[in-house]
């Protein structure tokens, strides 16, 4: 009875896909670090893929003059093709991946995100400091979240480069990483391509119809994985310097539900807590198009978040990646395949 209790994780993942995982996290993180982002897009390589696949062709369908009622037609359809098409590349994959373990790591690295978050935040923050002449600081923000930066101050630059960060632990790891453990390579590509149609045409919960059907099928997949994000970011918080945990586990009852899970949820509220910061607000997308993302923080916290704000950020950030990387360790350890 006692061992069922300690191995209750091998009813929902298996084990041995742990050092996939694993390794894939080390890899994405030092090739991110020292590459940095892919043409400035900071996401998981595989959303690179799927857009270049995919991009152009709901581009045309999601026409802004068309009805809601139509946009949303579309736009389930266009998920339903998404998935489709995930069904179908999956099982072969899932084929290789039986001879071939260097494929299935592969196929793992393009799903996540690590390092080439960090090298992006850290070259944003340098460039908020203003330390030396750095090209680019900018460009890989604005790219890897689709919005026209050019429409808020350096304040609202960094608040967008905290929430990123956050949002990105979650989508680009903790998510995708859960679901490869639960179901191996084809849950990790169906979650995947969800994830990316929810970042390209979601556009943070304002869609005017198109990406309702992709906001609401990733909401499902990733609402669970995003609580233990957010678990992760409030742990993170205790060892970060001059973070506050405890206004950190109060996000979790006095601001959980007052940011969509579309803008960040719980991963927004805890960061924002742990800093004392407001994050949050209006900002345009690449399209020109206003959101009016609510504001998230402590009451009376400022909205003038600065370069100092977002180096707390990225050290919350890499804590949290250590933080996950034992929780799926020790699971291995009580699997009994590490012996």
């Amino acid at each position: 009875m006692y061992d069922n209790y300690l191995n209750f994780h091998e009813y929902f993942m298996d084990p041995q896909r742990i050092p996939f995982l694993v390794v894939a996290m080390f890899i994405t993180a030092i090739a991110g670090m020292i590459s940095g982002p892919l043409a400035g897009n900071a996401n998981p390589f595989i959303w690179g893929v799927y857009n270049a696949l995919f991009g152009f062709a709901g581009d045309k369908l999601d026409r802004p003059n068309r009805k809601t009622r139509d946009l949303v037609f579309r736009g389930t359809l266009f998920v339903i093709i998404l998935l489709v098409f995930a069904l179908i590349v999956s099982k072969p994959m899932a084929q290789f991946t039986v001879r071939s373990s260097a494929i299935e790591g592969l196929l793992v690295i393009a799903c996540l995100s690590t390092g080439s978050i960090w090298y992006m935040m850290l070259k944003l923050y340098f460039t908020l400091q203003k330390e030396g002449k750095v090209e680019g600081g900018y460009f890989g923000l604005a790219r890897s979240t689709r919005l026209n930066l050019n429409s808020v101050d350096d304040f609202g630059i960094t608040r967008e480069g905290l929430a990123f960060s956050a949002i990105s632990f979650d989508k680009g790891l903790v998510a995708p990483g859960i679901w490869y453990l639960i179901g191996g390579v084809p849950f990790i590509i169906i979650y995947s391509i969800v994830s990316f149609a929810s970042w390209r045409f979601g556009k943070q919960g304002f869609t005017s119809g198109f990406g309702k059907a992709a906001l609401a099928v990733e909401k499902l997949l990733g609402y669970v994985p995003s609580l233990f994000s957010g678990a992760l970011y409030t742990l993170a918080s205790a060892v970060a310097p001059s973070a506050n945990p405890v206004q950190s586990l109060k996000a979790w009852w006095q601001a959980k539900d007052k940011v969509p899970y579309e803008q960040g949820g719980i991963m927004l509220s805890a960061l924002a807590w742990s800093l004392g910061v407001s994050l949050g607000g209006p900002v345009r997308d690449v399209s020109g198009e206003t959101l009016g993302k609510v504001w998230v923080g402590p009451d009376g916290a400022s909205a003038k978040v600065e370069a100092f704000h977002l180096k707390r950020g990225i050290v919350i950030n890499i804590v949290a990646h250590l933080i996950f990387l034992l929780s799926i360790l020790s699971a291995y350890v009580y699997s009994g395949q590490f012996l």
